[in-house]
């Protein structure tokens, strides 16, 4: 009996070109290479090689000086390379003049990133997003793609809806972009209607670089049972999750699409009803990988990205996560710097090491607290519901039966708070 034998697809064998101005750093142009080859890795590529020019200006013609072009070919070739994959992003003129030049395909740190993208969406709503970003990437390098398809099949770059891209005219190509946009508009919508089910709850949003340890968290919060997995990228969809504080009080939070350095336009305004989510929380909580060499940065890059989604204002909290791997004496300055912000407190966890997590609850616990109103409430003892409403979403401090009515003092959500207002209780 024959057997079926499956054959791997031979990984792609991966050059990185850094060509920052010379004004990055090179500490820095060698943390930006190092995350270039997790992006690679994660996309599937092998690293061989790699080659730096830090320069005044990009050239028009290769992007690189012309020497350090030809020796880029050069070093290509040696190493048997089949692709090539820049840090910084190319116009459609670069990156076919340099495979022009140097017979192997060029892709830059946007490609990657999108390919990535396509691999790990799972839901309609992600996989469309990342199409509609993927469409829009390709349609001005659509003679260069053609090219691609003619030499190779499959491959970093190559997934998601390639194939079927490269194939279509311009015509096709935006005829789909249009439905894409209606179909998320659509979802968008439904998205909405599904939060207003939501709006009795606090409800947090956790955000961040990419693998800070957003999903952990959830999953130390929750108990639930969240994808984790130590790369880029590995969850796109937002995922909400119920997070018991004791006492009957519960929050929703939920773990949303990580950011990066030089994180695609496209793909943020794809993602947007997706980040809406954030948007929608009561309080937003910025996760930092305290144990990563340059979370400074990445600190930054966030909230740049929040700038531009115009969540910068929002009420946020940072979470510095991982403390298990700094040190005391590291924790300890970093906890100095940024304790007393009130309008911005920070809070240390760690989502794997025994109530790591619990200085983030009782986080949330303030915020709850900070939500309800504490009122007096006067209830006619036959609205019995309106009673157990309070029990239900609010916290109860205080009884008094009078009788006819039942006297509270509680804290009580906003929304529960126009509710008993508009039955006619009274309020002080």
């Amino acid at each position: 009996m024959s057997k079926l034998i499956e054959l791997e697809e031979p990984r792609e064998r991966v050059v990185l070109v850094g060509a920052p101005l010379k004004s990055v750093s090179p500490l820095a142009l060698d943390e930006h290479l190092q995350e270039l080859a997790r992006l690679v890795d994660t996309a599937g590529g092998e690293i061989v090689g790699e080659l730096r020019q830090r320069i005044d200006s990009p050239s028009p013609k290769f992007y690189l000086g012309e020497g350090k072009a030809a020796e880029l070919r050069d070093t290509a070739k040696e190493l048997d390379a089949t692709l090539v994959v820049f840090d910084e992003d190319l116009s459609p003129a670069q990156g076919k003049n340099l495979e022009e030049f140097t017979g192997i395909r060029i892709m830059d740190r946007s490609e990657i990133i999108l390919d990535i993208f396509a691999t790990r969406a799972r839901s309609n709503e992600a996989k469309m997003q990342v199409e509609l970003a993927q469409l829009q990437y390709l349609l001005p390098r659509l003679t260069r793609m053609w090219a691609h398809l003619s030499r190779v099949r499959g491959g970093v770059g190559m997934r998601g809806p390639g194939e079927t891209q490269l194939e279509t005219d311009r015509r096709m190509i935006n005829h789909r972009i249009a439905r894409l946009k209606d179909e998320l508009e659509r979802v968008a919508q439904q998205r909405a209607t599904q939060r207003k089910g939501r709006e009795r709850a606090f409800q947090a949003a956790l955000v961040g670089y990419t693998n800070a340890g957003k999903s952990s968290l959830l999953r130390a919060l929750s108990g639930a049972d969240v994808f984790i997995e130590d790369r880029l990228f590995a969850t796109l969809d937002a995922t909400t999750r119920a997070v018991d504080l004791g006492e009957g009080d519960e929050v929703l939070v939920t773990d949303t699409v990580g950011f990066i350095r030089k994180l695609p336009h496209r793909l943020v305004a794809s993602f947007r009803a997706t980040l809406e989510e954030a948007g929608e929380a009561d309080l937003l909580l910025h996760v930092v990988d305290l144990a990563h060499s340059d979370w400074e940065e990445q600190r930054l890059v966030v909230d740049e990205v929040l700038d531009e989604l115009g969540l910068r204002a929002h009420p946020t909290a940072l979470v510095f996560n991982k403390t298990d791997q700094v040190s005391p004496d590291e924790l300890e300055s970093w906890k100095r710097r940024f304790s007393g912000h009130p309008e911005r407190p920070a809070v240390f966890v760690s989502a794997v090491t025994p109530d790591g997590a619990e200085p983030l609850k009782e986080l949330l616990r303030q915020g709850l607290r900070a939500q309800r109103a504490e009122v007096r409430l006067e209830i006619p003892i036959h609205e019995g519901g309106l009673v157990a409403e309070v029990y239900r979403d609010g916290e109860v401090l205080e009884r008094e039966d009078l009788g006819t009515a039942v006297r509270l003092r509680a804290r009580v959500p906003p929304a529960t708070l126009g509710r008993l207002r508009s039955r006619g209780v009274k309020v002080w």
